[in-house]
């Protein structure tokens, strides 16, 4: 069922192809050019990417550049980002991004890569993990995803208690991994396939 919703809506307008997912305390949503200011902002704050500071963007002419290849890519019959802008209910105060990378579309289904962000003003609040339930409801029940990776460095507690309170399953422990800030660190994989997803609703 999954994958053929996901082959019906090829046929649909942009517009009518625009994420938008609500939670109790969240709207989640794909990016209009509206938000330009507000992407450039989020993705050049250094505490907000000091965990992914891979994909951190250091100037504004660098940011403008890769929100404009979102937008396009939101436009293509091949879409490969899925990440939200996040923001709350009750006065859409921009709280950080979320969504995931297709890797692979396969028979059985899409294989993502999962992220998220938040300002640090929204830690240790739940939104994250509020956040991310309604992703992989709409990536395991809309968008015809199979299994769902991500991961975070061993120190990074909050985040791993997000994949964690999801029902997350840890896969690997990569001990001296990733050279981040000056020194070696332990990297944590995590992943959920579709059928464990399903069974975790079912409880």
């Amino acid at each position: 069922m999954e994958r053929m919703a996901a082959r019906k809506s090829k046929g649909l307008t942009l517009m009518e192809k625009m994420i938008r997912l609500e939670t109790e305390r969240l709207i989640l949503r794909d990016y209009t050019a509206d938000d330009l200011e507000q992407y450039c902002r989020l993705k050049m704050d250094a505490k907000t990417m000091y965990y992914l500071q891979d994909i951190q963007l250091h100037s504004f002419d660098e940011a403008e550049r890769d929100f404009a290849a979102v937008l396009s890519d939101m436009a293509s019959a091949n879409r490969r980002f899925y990440f939200l802008h996040m923001e709350l209910k009750r006065n859409h105060e921009q709280v950080g991004g979320i969504g995931y990378t297709v890797e692979a579309d396969t028979p059985v289904g899409k294989l993502v890569h999962l992220g998220y962000f938040t300002y640090p003003a929204f830690w240790g609040r739940g939104y994250t993990t509020e956040a991310l339930a309604a992703v992989l409801r709409y990536a395991f029940t809309q968008n015809g995803v199979y299994r769902v990776t991500t991961g975070c460095l061993a120190e990074n507690r909050g985040s791993e208690r997000v994949m964690q309170k999801n029902g997350l399953i840890k896969e690997a422990e990569h001990v001296d991994y990733e050279w981040h800030d000056g020194k070696m660190k332990t990297r944590l994989e995590y992943r959920l396939l579709r059928r464990e997803w399903r069974v975790n609703e079912e409880k």
